[in-house]
């Protein structure tokens, strides 16, 4: 068996970003002592979610990769000899700004990045006003622990990245996430959208034939402008396998350290139960590029 130790932190936020990091660092040597070999962390983990309102000042949070959080990051992978997914703000040149995830390799070099491709705009998730879209691709990155297909929140809801991931040969479904309840909706609507959120990955994990991780943050945020009632981030990070079983689940309202372990080599057993790549009719899949079909 190929075994690998996957550790996530599901941590709440406050305004003070260096309070955030040095309690990353704290859970990150933590799960390395316990063994974890990649550590995932969830979206945009250095500061609140900022994007509940549409503010100027908050492009002060962004930085250019390589920058000081890859540095930072950099300095704890290579201590302690760990991958770790971060999620970070991107300032790639003035006034252009990405959602980028920085894979840092074991050694502290940077494997690669993926930038947000599917940027959403809905009321406390004003993301269009902050990120330009993804312009890598959904393309796999390579590191000592295999080859992760990263994505990002939003992208958790689009069979397609998943699919472009896996057939590119990514091991793994990883998606750093920042996603709660409105809490002016009822408890079954809160309810049925977290439940959907969980059941559209474990999906992605089936039709692929490989494991999803995803890492939330958790607690509640209260929206800067008063216009809404705050975000509470639902947490229920969790890691499943390529028949989409649940190999662990993270509660709804308390911080996590955990590591699963997870064994590489049960995709490829569970491809050749479930062929789904060999029998995709590739010949008749023109219109899925189109917006919609009339």
């Amino acid at each position: 068996m190929n075994k690998l130790k996957i550790g996530f932190l599901q941590q709440h936020n406050t305004a003070d970003r260096q309070d955030n990091m040095v309690r990353l660092a704290e859970g990150i040597a933590d799960l390395a002592r316990r063994g974890a070999q990649l550590v995932v962390l969830q979206e945009l983990h250095n500061s609140l979610y900022f994007c509940q309102v549409e503010d100027v000042d908050n492009f002060n949070l962004a930085e250019p990769i390589p920058g000081p959080s890859t540095d930072f990051f950099g300095e704890l992978a290579r201590q302690y000899h760990v991958v770790i997914v971060t999620s970070l703000f991107e300032k790639r040149a003035p006034g252009l700004y990405h959602n980028t995830a920085a894979v840092i390799e074991a050694d502290g070099s940077i494997a690669g990045k993926y930038r947000k491709m599917h940027i959403p705009d809905d009321p406390a998730y004003y993301e269009k006003f902050y990120f330009t879209p993804g312009d890598l691709g959904f393309r796999p990155i390579d590191t000592s622990v295999g080859r992760l297909g990263v994505l990002v929140c939003w992208d958790q809801w689009y069979p397609e990245a998943a699919r472009l991931m896996a057939l590119q040969g990514a091991q793994l479904l990883i998606y750093p996430t920042a996603i709660g309840y409105a809490l002016s909706d009822t408890d079954d609507e809160q309810q049925r959208q977290r439940e959907a959120w969980t059941t559209v990955q474990r999906g992605h994990a089936v039709a692929n034939g490989l494991p999803v991780i995803t890492v939330n943050r958790v607690g509640f945020e209260p929206d800067p402008s008063g216009q809404t009632e705050g975000i509470r981030f639902w947490g229920s990070s969790f890691v499943a396998g390529p028949q989409g079983e649940l190999h662990y689940q993270a509660s709804t309202d308390e911080e996590e350290s955990v590591i699963v372990s997870i064994d590489l080599d049960h995709s490829e057993d569970v491809r050749r139960w479930w062929p789904f790549l060999r029998d995709r009719r590739i010949d008749n899949y023109d219109n899925i590029v189109k917006r919609f079909i009339d």
